[in-house]
């Protein structure tokens, strides 16, 4: 009988020292990746300009000079918008001038407790602008479910915007065109920034953090720092709220349209497989932007993210599609 229990004490004390263990591993790690994430925020500072909004920092990246003012704004959980957008930005520097507003969560922009409501993001967006000396109109250019925050501030706000240029954006009709729900993001997932998951995972998968990039157009200096800012911010509590109330943002702007005279081009990525009932993602648009007086859909090959491979074209049809605008007649 007492050599069983001491048999017993033996196991609870390897038992309890294992977990003792990994509880200190745990500490050090997250005492490690803070360390860490210091570190690389003194030597990856921001490129752009800093502005005050809410009380908290927000980062204003601006390039180039030009006629039209292009306003680029991320999908959600884009973790480095300027330096995912750069290669497109480059093109679109060329004859314009581009900004790039890092939503609080993304990129060198602080964190907030404000609610990730399509009316806050947008009030945050022209703070930004304002705050920065940045005058509009504005041609609004949304990747994916910025898409939605660009419906809400031509309608709210039509005098600043003068024209949409969608990256595969999403649409408040899109959701209920093809009968899909709203997918959403589990709270837990705001843990991994401030554990040090993230900077753990970008280590174990850096390839699932960084643009698709076959041709090598991003810098090495480029995804340095955008691993970097993926351990600071992938999946944080800003990223996993504004995903949780992409629902309610769409219910908020579902009777929005687009006005008749603003000119909208929309790039699209093909390639999508027709449902049974034939609707493609090429057909959404069409729907969605039936009746505009100055609209075009391009359709492109490539990922959702369409300006990693796409960037050169998408730039020549935004040329050439915002000089149609300065050339109408009806403008």
């Amino acid at each position: 009988m007492k050599k069983s229990t001491k048999r017993t004490h033996k196991v609870l004390n390897v038992f309890l020292a294992f977990i003792a263990g990994i509880i200190l591993l745990t500490i050090l790690w997250v005492i490690i990746s803070q360390v860490l994430t210091a570190y690389e925020k003194s030597i990856y500072p921001a490129p752009g300009e800093m502005v005050t909004v809410s009380g908290q920092q927000m980062h204003v990246y601006t390039q180039g000079e030009g006629e039209n003012t292009i306003v680029l704004t991320p999908g959600l959980g884009t973790t480095a918008p300027v330096l995912d957008f750069q290669p497109l930005i480059d093109e679109l520097a060329k004859t314009n001038k581009v900004v790039v507003v890092e939503p609080f969560g993304y990129g060198w922009s602080d964190l907030t407790d404000d609610e990730r409501t399509v009316e806050n993001i947008t009030e945050e967006l022209r703070t930004a602008l304002s705050v920065a000396g940045i005058k509009g109109p504005y041609v609004l250019m949304p990747h994916s479910i910025s898409g939605i925050y660009a419906m809400y501030y031509a309608n709210t706000y039509p005098e600043e915007v003068k024209a949409i240029v969608g990256i595969d954006c999403t649409l408040p009709e899109m959701s209920a065109y093809f009968g899909e729900s709203i997918p959403s993001m589990p709270s837990y997932l705001s843990a991994l920034v401030p554990t040090g998951i993230a900077r753990l995972l970008v280590l174990m998968m850096p390839d699932g953090f960084l643009p698709i990039d076959t041709t090598h157009i991003y810098s090495d200096e480029n995804l340095k720092t955008t691993k970097a800012l993926s351990a600071w911010k992938a999946y944080n509590k800003n990223v996993v709220a504004e995903g949780n109330e992409i629902e309610k943002n769409i219910e908020k702007t579902s009777t929005m349209k687009f006005a008749k005279d603003l000119p909208v081009l929309i790039f699209a990525k093909e390639g999508t497989t027709p449902r049974e009932d034939g609707k493609t993602t090429q057909s959404f648009y069409e729907m969605a932007l039936a009746g505009l007086g100055n609209s075009k859909i391009v359709m492109l090959e490539g990922h959702h993210y369409l300006h990693w491979t796409n960037y050169e074209t998408m730039s020549n049809d935004v040329s050439q599609f915002l000089n149609s605008i300065k050339t109408n007649p009806s403008e």
